[in-house]
């Protein structure tokens, strides 16, 4: 059975200590897509949503999650999130939400880039639900990581 770090011996929940780690610079970078009708995508580009400049929102809404992971996510340890970018690319029926989040601490920022691409996604919804409640977001994926003892991972567009 494999170890799991965030268990003790006794099987219960607990927080990995990383207080004997150094500080190192680490980097993380994570995906999803929303998929949606064309006309949403359009709508969204040409910045015609009732509610506003979705993707300004969207984008906002990130920076904002990744610096709030710790808050949402129990055994996530607080960082000190140096840096956030959300970007997008919008497509004919999609738009991937890409987030990079880069830190100097003691563990990864795996976590505060997925929960950047997450919110930004369902503020991608929730400005646009109005309009196109057929939505779908899915795909939430880290597509890499720098720094710490693991190294470095990065994944293929074949990996599972």
């Amino acid at each position: 059975m494999p170890e799991f770090s965030h268990l003790d011996p006794l099987g219960r929940a607990r927080m990995v200590d990383v207080t004997p780690k150094d500080p190192t610079h680490r980097r993380a970078t994570a995906r999803a897509v929303v998929h949606m009708a064309p006309e949403t995508v359009n709508k969204i580009a040409s910045n015609a949503v009732q509610k506003g400049d979705v993707l300004a929102v969207a984008r906002v809404a990130g920076i904002q999650a990744a610096k709030q992971t710790a808050h949402l996510i129990p055994l996530c340890h607080p960082l000190l999130v140096g840096s956030v970018l959300v970007n997008f690319t919008l497509g004919d029926e999609t738009i991937e939400v890409e987030a990079h989040v880069d830190t100097v601490d003691r563990t990864g920022v795996e976590m505060e880039a997925m929960t950047a691409c997450a919110i930004a996604a369902l503020t991608i919804y929730d400005m646009c639900k109005s309009a196109d409640r057929s939505m779908m977001i899915g795909e939430l994926t880290l597509w890499e990581k720098t720094g710490g003892r693991s190294g470095t991972y990065r994944r293929t567009a074949a990996t599972p």
